[in-house]
C-alpha cells in the first residue's frame, strides 16, 4: 500500500478492521502493522503514540478493538500505537520488528520476554509464568526498546 499513513487516525474505517500491512524493510528493518479500532476501556485511558495495546475484552482480538486500559485486556497485547486515537477511532498497531515504547517497561531487562499481563496502563511487564502471553523482547530495555511479536 503505497502512500499508507501508519500514523494516521480515522474516524471511519479506511481499511478492513484486521487488515495488516508489511513494510518491507527498505529503510530498515522488517515491521508489520494491523489496522484496529481504539476504545479507552472503563478507566478511560487515553491512547499515546509509542504506548502499549492488548486486545479490549474477550471478543477484542476476533473484533479488531484495542485499549490502552490495562483492567480491560485480557492477556493478549496487541501492538504499539503509531498515533493517539480516541475511543471509536481507528488506527495502526505495530505488530512485528523493532519498536520504541515512549513509556517505560513495568520491569525488565534486556533480553526478557514480554507481556501485557501485570503491566501497567500502555506497557509490559516481564512474563512470569509460562501460561503468559509473550508478545514482545526486551532489546534495549534502559532505553525503552523491545522487538515485537504481536500476535497477527
Amino acid at each position: 500500500m503505497l502512500g499508507l499513513d501508519i500514523t494516521a487516525t480515522d474516524t471511519v474505517a479506511e481499511f478492513k478492521l484486521g487488515t495488516v500491512f508489511k513494510d518491507i524493510g527498505t529503510n530498515g528493518p522488517e515491521k508489520c502493522y494491523r489496522y484496529v479500532q481504539f476504545n479507552s476501556g472503563a478507566g478511560s485511558v487515553a491512547a499515546v503514540a509509542g504506548n502499549v495495546a492488548g486486545y479490549y475484552l474477550m471478543t477484542g482480538y476476533a473484533d479488531n478493538i484495542a485499549t490502552s486500559d490495562a483492567t480491560d485486556i485480557v492477556g493478549i497485547g496487541a501492538g504499539v500505537f503509531q498515533s493517539a486515537p480516541t475511543t471509536g477511532q481507528y488506527c495502526w498497531l505495530q505488530i512485528t520488528g523493532p519498536a520504541t515504547l515512549t513509556t517505560a517497561l513495568t520491569a525488565g531487562a534486556d533480553g526478557n520476554a514480554l507481556t501485557v499481563v501485570g503491566a501497567g496502563d500502555g506497557t509490559l511487564d516481564v512474563s512470569a509464568l509460562v501460561s503468559d502471553a509473550v508478545c514482545a523482547y526486551a532489546s534495549d530495555a534502559s532505553a525503552k526498546t523491545i522487538v515485537c511479536c504481536f500476535p497477527m
